[in-house]
Parts: C-alpha cells; sequence; structure tokens
C-alpha cells in the first residue's frame, strides 16, 4: 500500500490522487449521495432535480454502511469495511420523492461505494 503523505522538512504533503477529486461524471451528471426523508440513502448519478424530487441514474441504495461515521464521510472517504456493507445492486433509475440532502462524492469514495459487493438474500 502506498502511503497518503510524506513528510519533508517538516512540510506534510498529499499524494495529488489522494486529494479530494470530483467523483467521475457519467454525460455529464455528478455522482451524488441523496438522502431522502423516508426512502433511505442513495448513490446514483444526479440525471434530473425539481424541488424535493430527484432523479438518479445508475443508483445504489446505501441500505446499512460501515467504514464511515456518517454520510458525509461516506461521500468523502468511502468505506474502509466494504466487506461489512449492504448495498443491494444497481438501479437503472429511481425516482426519489422527498429528498432533503444532496452530497457530491468524491472519486475515491466513487471507487469505494461501486465496488462495495451487491449485498442480496
Amino acid at each position: 500500500m502506498k502511503p497518503e503523505t510524506i513528510m519533508i522538512d517538516s512540510q506534510k504533503y498529499v499524494r495529488a490522487d489522494c486529494v479530494n477529486q470530483p467523483a467521475e461524471k457519467l454525460d455529464g451528471m455528478e455522482y451524488v449521495m441523496c438522502r431522502t426523508y423516508s426512502a433511505g440513502v442513495f448513490a446514483g448519478y444526479l440525471a434530473e432535480r425539481n424541488g424535493k424530487e430527484v432523479k438518479l441514474k445508475k443508483a445504489r441504495r446505501i441500505w446499512y454502511w460501515s467504514g464511515a461515521a456518517s454520510l458525509s464521510q461516506l461521500a468523502t472517504d468511502g468505506t474502509s469495511s466494504p466487506s461489512s456493507c449492504k448495498f443491494p445492486c444497481e438501479v437503472d433509475e429511481v425516482i426519489l420523492t422527498e429528498a432533503i440532502e444532496i452530497i457530491p462524492i468524491t472519486k475515491k469514495a466513487q471507487k469505494s461505494i461501486q465496488e462495495v459487493p451487491v449485498w442480496k438474500q
């Protein structure tokens, strides 16, 4: 595993690929985390937003997560415990009503979320 930082003359340097870069876009759509009032949390590409109604493409429900203290950390750092997370399969599209929070996801977190094994019963 590569170190994320190094110290030179008491100065801390961070590798460029460890800086919080925006997630990869899909056809110009931003990859976000959307928390709703009653349907839970989803990660996907923000296709449309109209007031509290949000349409996500290629979305995964974030049913249960581990390895991040909050959704903010999950959206920034991803999960440090992917095998403990429960993210069902991706759906092509979901329309969410009562969206109460939309958090941009970093490239690092996007990779982490997308690599969580599909949880099913």
